[in-house]
């Protein structure tokens, strides 16, 4: 029985973050109702067969889907539950701004049958949490996350942003320390990307925030690696870190080119080899019918060996070259040969009996070594 995972979008929010480009909208908890019954619709009119699919994850984001309410969340489960087929070790994660969560609402997601929280932290610093547009504090965050722990969550992660405009190394380690002592299993920490057309872009276009120096970012980088693991946090993926047995079972699952299936506005899909996704509009959305989905692309045989090579190389064990061997029969060292002594040569990557990774400086310059697959 093959594997699958499922994707639901919630894109409602309390408020929009400064650096927030995602499918996500402020001002709109009018439409929350009728988007859940068109997300039910689409769950409920999607063809899987049971017997050859089984829901080995889900994952809930956004937006804010702690936002909503909880009841709505445990309808879309229990929605899912009557037209596919779940894992009965399935693992399903919601994320949750510290800023909108309860007790309740974590008791019932815990009830419905979720395993796993993610919460949008990002800095335990006060004021940078203001500068960026997050609503909650860092003791919002704490109260969150011990409530979650009284109530009986064992597999919790914490997302940490490096990169803040006026944020210092002083400050990641002060979140460092703070993160690290309350033992989360699961740790990502992602480089702030100036998105084009976000809060945060005028305010630095317009001279009102500068961003630390590559310098000063690069820094933070090695610090949250070193100080991880040291901890004993395994570094698995260019921006996660876990405990052994708690690496994300979904990310994994994407990044090693397995299929899922996205509902709701603007969700993305990949099954049968096609890429494709629902819109980003509204009223378009509400008018959902099974010919909706945009297709993005048809992999070819091609298509699909470069990107299992593009997704393998976001892995710190990097892409086996038996498991290439495998699923495409071809020798990936023979197939890209010319793009793989560049990186050789230029110290981004290594490869040994059955692997092809990234060194420490590709890790570094990570989006260039994946250009060169292109």
């Amino acid at each position: 029985m093959k594997e699958l995972g499922i994707y639901i979008h919630i894109p409602f929010c309390k408020k929009k973050c400064y650096y927030c480009d995602f499918v996500s909208f402020q001002n709109k908890t009018k439409l929350i109702d009728e988007y859940i019954k068109v997300i039910k619709k689409e769950i409920s009119k999607t063809k899987i067969d049971k017997k050859e699919y089984c829901v080995s994850t889900i994952y809930i984001g956004g937006g804010t889907p702690s936002y909503i309410g909880s009841n709505y969340i445990v309808e879309i489960l229990s929605v899912l539950t009557q037209y596919f087929n779940i894992s009965s070790s399935v693992e399903i994660t919601i994320e949750v701004n510290p800023g909108t969560i309860d007790e309740q609402k974590l008791k019932d997601y815990f009830n419905i049958g979720i395993n796993r929280i993610s919460f949008g932290l990002q800095s335990t610093n006060d004021d940078l949490l203001k500068l960026i547009g997050r609503i909650h504090t860092y003791s919002d965050f704490v109260n969150g996350y011990n409530l979650a722990r009284k109530i009986g969550y064992k597999n919790i992660n914490v997302d940490l942003m490096i990169g803040i405009p006026v944020q210092t190394l002083e400050d990641i380690e002060i979140d460092l320390n703070r993160v690290i002592n309350l033992k989360p299993e699961h740790i990502s920490v992602y480089s702030l990307i100036v998105e084009e057309g976000t809060k945060i872009e005028d305010k630095i276009n317009n001279k009102e925030l500068y961003l630390p120096s590559e310098k000063i970012e690069r820094q933070m980088y090695w610090k949250v690696k070193s100080e991880l693991e040291k901890e004993g946090y395994i570094h698995y993926e260019i921006s996660n870190f876990a405990k052994s047995g708690y690496e994300s079972k979904h990310n994994m699952a994407c990044w090693n080119q397995e299929e899922y299936i996205g509902f709701g506005l603007g969700a993305h899909s990949y099954f049968n080899n096609v890429r494709y996704s629902n819109t980003v509009n509204f009223e378009e959305y509400f008018n959902w019918t099974e010919n909706s989905k945009i297709i993005h692309e048809k992999q070819s045989k091609e298509d699909k060996m470069k990107e299992f090579m593009l997704l393998g190389l976001r892995k710190l064990e990097g892409v086996k070259i038996s498991e290439f061997k495998n699923r495409f029969i071809d020798n990936p060292i023979y197939l890209y040969r010319k793009s793989l002594d560049k990186l050789v040569k230029n110290g981004l990557i290594e490869i040994d009996e059955d692997k092809i990774k990234l060194t420490n400086k590709g890790i570094d310059l990570a989006n260039l070594a994946w250009e060169e697959f292109i």
